[in-house]
């Protein structure tokens, strides 16, 4: 998903100056990539969790849950921190938070807690929040001006081929190690055992990041000095804006960022579930979270004919159509079988990739100066990725079907369209 700022006042911007430091955008472009990818990965541990600890869907979706929920509770602390300490060292913060969340997942397998899983993911997440605060508005300083929206572009791009390869990776290394015995045929001191192994492969993934995610601390530690003093006002309503909830555009907007998250991360959550089932593809774990990818790769190359297109198209138009086709492929993937199904439903993907920048530019181009607040609002609105999530599950658990669940994110995308369609009569 394209990323955004939270907690940084308008007029911050105006007495930003910009830099050209040509080493420290590759460490940005870096994390883009990292905290992409960490997000999509959570799709590739849930069918793990829930087979380890033999969770419901609604169980399994608490993953989401606690990482989405960081957006909410974290945003706008997060916001004050950047504010007090600037780009450089909240940067750094995130990092080092970000590396507290992986080495946490270190206790949660020796206990083979799944409680302990789910607050490694909220501190992960924590980390996550601090660090994409800091991102666009980072990128953004380094460079002239009227290059700034390329390089945005370039960075979300990486970010794209995170939530793309990490998927992929992931699902070599966390479901291709998954044993056969099934966890629910175990006695509790052998599951505890089996739990203990079995989680030893997220452990090692995660792991492997906090090695990254440590090399590029210190790496934009070493440029902490490299940029202009950054000096934000810290004026009235710079980290409020929830009057600006009133206004029925933005205020709609907010909630159609909500339900998009929600939907978005509901299906890549469901994904490998779904492609196991028999009247569907019937692949083995592996085979299915391989293809996580394909619907993250699908919202990457969206995003780059989608910033083609949307120069002559309506954004709003583009927002209702895009919905709409959303709607009709998980109606498809429903109603059919077999490949039909399966990759109706990773197309999906392809259709999410202008969602998430159209509906925030919809929401925010008449803020004008309180555009920066608008951001923070709808930054919180991202934990729209906790809640839809849940709901989709516990459908799931109440009707028996992963088919009928996706009624969730399709109401999600009706409202959307009816977003666009508002904006466009406005």
């Amino acid at each position: 998903m394209a990323l955004i700022s939270a907690g940084v006042d308008a007029r911050s911007s105006q007495s930003q100056t910009h830099a050209d430091v040509p080493e420290l955008r590759y460490f940005v472009m870096a994390l883009f990539f990292i905290f992409g990818g960490i997000t999509s990965l959570n799709d590739v541990i849930i069918p793990k969790l829930k087979e380890l600890f033999t969770l419901s869907y609604t169980q399994a979706m608490l993953v989401q849950f606690c990482f989405f929920a960081a957006y909410a509770v974290i945003g706008i602390p997060a916001g004050l921190l950047v504010r007090e300490v600037g780009y450089m060292r909240g940067a750094v913060a995130g990092l080092v938070v970000m590396l507290i969340g992986c080495v946490a997942f270190i206790p949660a397998s020796q206990n083979a807690s799944y409680w302990l899983f789910l607050v490694a993911y909220f501190v992960l997440a924590a980390g996550v929040v601090v660090v994409q605060v800091v991102s666009n508005p980072l990128i953004s300083l380094l460079g002239k001006p009227e290059t700034t929206s390329s390089r945005l572009t370039f960075a979300q791009a990486f970010n794209s081929l995170g939530t793309t390869l990490f998927p992929i990776a992931g699902a070599a290394l966390i479901l291709g190690g998954l044993a056969t015995v099934s966890a629910s045929d175990l006695t509790a001191e052998a599951l505890d055992s089996y739990r203990r192994a079995e989680t030893q492969a997220i452990v090692h993934g995660y792991l492997a990041i906090a090695v990254v995610l440590a090399l590029v601390a210190a790496a934009v530690w070493k440029f902490r000095n490299r940029l202009p003093s950054q000096k934000h006002d810290q004026g009235e309503g710079s980290l409020i804006g929830l009057d600006l909830l009133r206004d029925p555009r933005f205020g709609f907007g907010a909630l159609s960022m909500f339900l998009y998250v929600g939907a978005e991360v509901s299906i890549g959550s469901l994904i490998v579930s779904y492609l196991m089932q028999p009247h569907v593809m019937a692949l083995t774990q592996e085979s299915a979270g391989s293809l996580i990818g394909l619907y993250w790769g699908g919202a990457m190359v969206g995003r780059f004919i989608g910033s083609a297109a949307l120069r002559t198209v309506n954004p709003s138009l583009a927002l209702a159509f895009s919905a709409s086709v959303a709607i009709a492929l998980l109606t498809v993937s429903s109603i059919s079988t077999g490949s039909t199904s399966g990759y109706a439903l990773l197309a999906v993907g392809l259709v999410n990739s202008i969602m998430f920048p159209t509906i925030f530019s919809l929401a925010c181009e008449k803020l004008g100066t309180r555009a920066p607040e608008g951001s923070g609002v709808i930054n919180v609105a991202i934990c729209g990725g906790a809640i839809v999530p849940l709901i989709t599950g516990a459908l799931a658990d109440m009707t028996g079907s992963l088919a009928l669940a996706l009624a969730v994110p399709a109401l999600c995308y009706a409202v959307i369209a009816s977003y666009g369609l508002f904006v466009r009569r406005a």
